[in-house]
Formats: structure tokens, sequence, C-alpha cells
């Protein structure tokens, strides 16, 4: 998690098979606030998402690419509601 602390507003972020997750909205609480645009569709869309800061592999330039492909990253994914 040595990287995570590089983790900034409005940096994408990716799995580690290099396809787009998300936006950072903000860190907070040991986890990556997802903006709300990145959020989904039907009961998903319109609320933020978290993910554990864990899950950071590294920080390049304005990525944030996870240690996790994009699905399986999606298992670990936290709702506004679920918190």
């Amino acid at each position: 998690m040595g990287h995570a602390s590089n983790v900034r507003e409005h940096m994408e972020v990716i799995g580690a098979d290099g396809v787009h997750v998300g936006t950072v909205d903000k860190v907070e609480h040991h986890r990556i606030k997802l903006t709300r645009k990145d959020s989904g569709m039907g009961s998903h869309e319109g609320h933020h998402h978290f993910l554990p800061l864990g899950l950071v592999a590294e920080v390049e330039g304005e990525k944030v690419r996870l240690s996790a492909t994009a699905a399986n990253a999606l298992a670990f994914q936290e709702e506004e509601s679920d918190i």
C-alpha cells in the first residue's frame, strides 16, 4: 500500500488488466471514493462507490493501477448505502 498515499482527486482508476474502473473523487477512511459518474446503471446509478486502498498496486502518472482486474475489483466495491 506504499503508493496509496499518492492517490489524488480526478485520477483514473484502472484494473490490473488496464480496464477503466472509475475516477477518484477523494480518499477517505482508507478507501478510494469513486465519482458518481462512474457509479453504473440501475440501482447503482447516482451514488458513490468505494474501493479499499489495499487494492492499489501502483500510482503511475495520473492513473491508479489496482492489483485486481477490473471485474475482480468490483467484488471488493462498497456502495455508499453499505457504509
